[in-house]
């Protein structure tokens, strides 16, 4: 039976035992980046304006983000990994999840691999990480939830449908804050109450229930109550989408300044597309105005493009196509999609999840 493991990097912070987050100031409409233990005792997190979590906790303590840090540390990070394993799925910075079930240290057991890892990983950047283990990906990301900081969690496979059960659904990797309470307006709290709500008498008639409520993630929401999950590790993943975008300190209101912050950021794009030797068919512009209403504009060409010339000129025509009623703008970005990815097609790995399989 199929094992798991994911992995999140610690990060020890320079103020122990205060609420101290990275990311914007929120006089400059920053987003928190990164929060401590102690600033999310008070509902500090991820993604939130910095002007939300200051009101939340008003002593918090803010710094800035060290991206190139950041990409330092993990660059050191992913060799430890890879002594292990060639089949390593980067999620983030400070996230992987790891297959190990054909590992390259011979290690029977998938926990001793993770104790050796996060050993190797203190030891060359005085860091600590912390693992989740078990049978596939959403059990290992949920594992590796319980028992922050520095901590290795093992669900085993007989365990598994008892700790989906007893979870409460807004803890479930997936599920958002208005999806939760979407559910809990249907009287789900808890993932034996979704098994339950989804186990009619016919599984059809209870997929159909779950996708009427919740589209294509009632798909999704069925297999996890039962503790199912078989996306693979996937060390090659082809990369979707290349784009940047900008969040203004102050909102921009004139137009020949919007247009020039939009040359930068196609400036940016065609430098991404550079860097991954790739191109891309369909772009798509996003705004957001000053009171945070988001659209988005998209254009599929017959063939791919990537220079800048080309770039700017569609997200310019589909930028004036926007009707602005003397509105302001506080984002702008610019994506690529349906990329010519053939290079990234010759690594792709053959499907992993096999019997015995173990993945970090």
């Amino acid at each position: 039976m199929p094992s798991t493991h994911r992995w999140n990097r610690g990060t020890t912070l320079a103020t122990p035992g205060k609420p101290l987050v990275v990311g914007g100031s929120p006089n400059q409409r920053g987003v928190v980046v990164a929060a401590s233990y102690e600033a999310r005792k008070f509902g500090v997190h991820s993604a939130m304006p910095s002007i939300t979590a200051i009101a939340r906790c008003p002593g918090l303590i803010f710094v800035r983000p060290r991206f190139d840090v950041y990409r330092e540390i993990s660059a050191a990070i992913h060799p430890i990994f890879k002594r292990y394993s060639d089949l390593v799925e980067g999620v983030a910075l400070d996230e992987a999840y790891l297959d190990v079930t054909e590992n390259r240290q011979n290690i029977p057991y998938a926990s001793t691999i993770a104790r050796h890892i996060k050993t190797a990983i203190f030891q060359e950047t005085k860091l600590t990480a912390t693992a989740g283990v078990s049978i596939n990906k959403f059990l290992a990301k949920m594992a590796s939830g319980q028992n922050k900081p520095n901590g290795l969690t093992v669900i085993l496979p007989e365990q598994a449908i008892a700790f989906v059960e007893q979870l409460p659904i807004e803890k479930f990797h997936g599920i958002g804050e208005v999806t939760a309470a979407k559910m809990h307006s249907l009287g789900i709290h808890t993932g034996a109450d979704l098994k339950e709500r989804s186990s009619l008498t016919l599984p059809q008639a209870s997929l159909t229930e779950l996708t009427h409520h919740f589209g294509k993630a009632g798909h999704y929401y069925y297999k996890i109550a039962r503790a199912e999950d078989d996306r693979p590790v996937e060390a090659n993943r082809v990369r979707k989408s290349i784009g940047a975008e900008t969040s203004f300190a102050q909102d921009l209101s004139d137009i020949s300044q919007m247009l020039q912050e939009l040359e930068q950021i196609a400036q940016i794009v065609e430098q991404r597309l550079e860097q991954h030797e790739t191109r891309g068919r369909t772009l798509t512009l996003k705004v957001k105005f000053s009171d945070y209403q988001q659209l988005t504009r998209s254009k599929t060409m017959l063939a791919p493009i990537s220079e800048l010339s080309t770039i700017f000129e569609i997200a310019k025509t589909l930028f004036e196509s926007i009707d602005l009623e003397n509105r302001s703008i506080r984002l702008l970005g610019i994506s690529l999609s349906n990329l010519d990815n053939a290079k990234q097609l010759q690594a792709i790995q053959l499907p992993l999840f096999q019997n015995g399989n173990i993945i970090f």
